[in-house]
């Protein structure tokens, strides 16, 4: 084996700042530290694995749910347009006894009247008779409310404000009820 030459001067003093052989670092504190920096990457990608499984599932359960929901709303809509359109209202106002009004008058804001009111026709109502209490179905009134309604007479109505009173006959000024449009249909 060569033998090292021996150093001199500047260059013995910078010698011996350095170990004489070679030194080996201990292995076992790397070791641990590579251990345990993959023993915790894998833990933390097991949590990691765990918590995105846990919200997948959650989200297929909410899904089911909103999809149940949508469908219990475009039934209950369906039930909703088959109650409102004109024929079923037609019917059901039929079987309560109702009739179609008659000419309507209208106020104006100056409190004229304009038109010539006319009575609604019993007639159609006598043809079918009155309707069957089985008819009459879950429209009962709320309690303490009477099960018949009572007729105002013109002897009960009061009188207006100002003590004038109209021209118009006290059978046909029986208040009508039009028909209001209902918005978005």
């Amino acid at each position: 084996m060569p033998r090292k030459p021996e150093l001199k001067g500047r260059a013995a003093r910078l010698a011996r700042l350095f170990p004489a052989g070679r030194a080996k670092a201990a292995r076992t504190p790397f070791v641990l530290l590579v251990v345990l920096l993959l023993g915790g990457g894998l833990i933390g990608l097991l949590v990691l694995n765990s918590a995105l499984s846990e919200g997948s599932f959650k989200l297929a359960d909410l899904q089911k749910r909103t999809q149940s929901l949508t469908d219990e709303e475009q039934a209950l809509q369906r039930d909703i347009d088959a109650y409102s359109s004109p024929d079923a209202l037609q019917r059901r106002a039929r079987q309560l006894g109702m009739v179609p009004g008659g000419d309507p008058a209208f106020l104006d804001p100056d409190g004229t009247v304009k038109g010539v009111p006319g009575a609604a026709t019993p007639e159609a109502a006598v043809l079918e008779g009155p309707p069957a209490p089985e008819a009459l179905g879950r429209l009962t009134p709320p309690p303490g409310l009477p099960a018949t309604p009572t007729p105002v007479t013109g002897a009960q109505r009061p009188a207006p404000p100002g003590g004038t009173t109209s021209a118009v006959p006290a059978a046909s000024a029986t208040p009508q009820s039009a028909p209001t449009p209902t918005p978005g249909r």
